[in-house]
């Protein structure tokens, strides 16, 4: 089977919704939203906690009442949601291969817009030697728990990681009758910012910083966990390990096509309107860089909604792409690239940047080896920077970010 339509979202989450309902705005006519989840809202679904929408719809929500009220927005906008069902195979051309209770179909867009999130890092990917125990769980599964089947799945967890949404963790443990023993951090200081990082201690919580974990102990379940600190080994008893953090964008579909990722950002590479290297494909949202709240995604899926909407009007854009390169210890900086071609109103108005670790230096933008931004201060991990893209920025021949750290 095939269908058409003027533009097909992928993901349900804010940054797609927000996109959608700005499409429909704007007078486009066919807008078909595809979620692989049974309801729209994305990972905002699985938060038993607020504040969700009060930028968006003026009014404070808890995660599932937020997911509510964007799918209530998309009905009352005209746009085709179809949940259960997910993209499996993009096309060079706007198609989309899906899978749903119907079976294989292949849909076609004038445009293709990738709003898929992002997703934290399981043990898997950490490493983490010891047992196979069962309780061993990361954020987002546990608030799937807790949100959708009323079960916490330890009493006494030890909680991986120093980033808001540890913080989140800890209180979706506290007000559902879990006390963690512990919060470790292999960084010397929180990956979250004050005062937020005062939260465990203030309610009696363990912080332990410089420290990693490296092996879990347990038969049927959890029953402790190794860990490093100060150079020793010891061990701290628990019934679960919570690992949070370290997201990485959920861009399996972008490395199985020929646009592959960015590797700093991990997501796909778009310009200054959200559009990839291949000009039938937008992106928006965590799926771009991890990771944002549900606010700003929802923001910047608005913003490249309206450039989409404007995009439709014309053919595919080409033009020429200049790549926005960076030094270490950069991580990442969206966009990736600036397209010649682009719209006169451009959805990105900054530079995203992200750090790989602590470092005090002069942070500089130059464009054909010409100074045209500069900072001193000390940058963080994981926390954002925003930099104005200089009017002029899609016509130089090179756009560099250079580091100067101090000795």
């Amino acid at each position: 089977m095939s269908s058409t339509a003027d533009v097909i979202v992928v993901g349900g989450g804010p940054a797609g919704v927000a996109a959608a309902l700005e499409m429909r705005r704007r007078g486009v006519e066919k807008v078909v939203i595809l979620d692989r989840d049974p309801h729209l809202g994305g990972a905002t679904r699985h938060c038993s906690h607020s504040p969700f929408g009060m930028f968006e719809f003026g009014r404070v929500y808890f995660g599932a009442a937020y997911g509510l009220r964007l799918e209530q927005e998309a009905a009352k906008a005209g746009v085709d949601v179809r949940t259960g069902h997910s993209v499996v195979k993009l096309g060079d051309d706007g198609s989309v291969v899906v899978t749903s209770h119907r079976g294989l179909e292949t849909l076609s867009g004038r445009r293709v817009m990738m709003t898929t999130g992002a997703r934290e890092t399981p043990r898997s990917a950490r490493l983490i030697a010891g047992d196979r125990p069962v309780g061993v769980v990361t954020t987002g599964t546990l608030q799937s728990y807790v949100a959708f089947h009323g079960l916490m799945p330890f009493r006494r967890p030890v909680i991986v990681g120093s980033e808001f949404v540890s913080l989140s963790a800890v209180l979706t443990c506290l007000l559902h009758g879990a006390r963690p023993v512990a919060m470790i951090e292999t960084q010397p200081y929180a990956l979250a910012r004050a005062p937020l990082t005062w939260f465990p201690r203030l309610v009696g919580i363990a912080f332990h910083r410089e420290a990693e974990i490296i092996a879990i102990l347990g038969r049927s379940r959890v029953e402790s966990v190794s860990i490093r600190r100060n150079g020793q080994v010891e061990t701290l008893t628990c019934d679960g390990v919570l690992l949070t953090g370290r997201f990485t964008p959920e861009s399996s579909l972008f490395l199985q096509s020929p646009m592959g990722v960015d590797p700093g950002s991990a997501g796909p590479a778009v310009d200054q309107d959200g559009r990839s290297a291949n000009p039938f494909y937008f992106a928006g949202g965590n799926v771009l860089r991890a990771v944002e709240t549900g606010g700003w995604a929802f923001r910047e899926g608005r913003a490249i909604g309206a450039t989409l909407a404007h995009d439709l009007a014309r053919e595919p854009a080409s033009g020429d792409l200049v790549r926005v390169s960076f030094d270490d210890p950069i991580k990442l900086v969206v966009p990736n690239f600036l397209r010649r071609s682009a719209l006169p109103s451009a959805a990105f108005r900054h530079f995203q940047l992200r750090f790989l670790r602590r470092a005090r230096g002069r942070l500089h933008l130059e464009m054909d080896g010409r100074d045209t931004w500069h900072r001193q201060g000390q940058w963080l991990p994981e926390r954002r920077i925003l930099v104005a893209i200089p009017s002029g920025a899609p016509q130089a021949q090179q756009i560099h970010f250079s580091f100067r750290e101090d000795v």
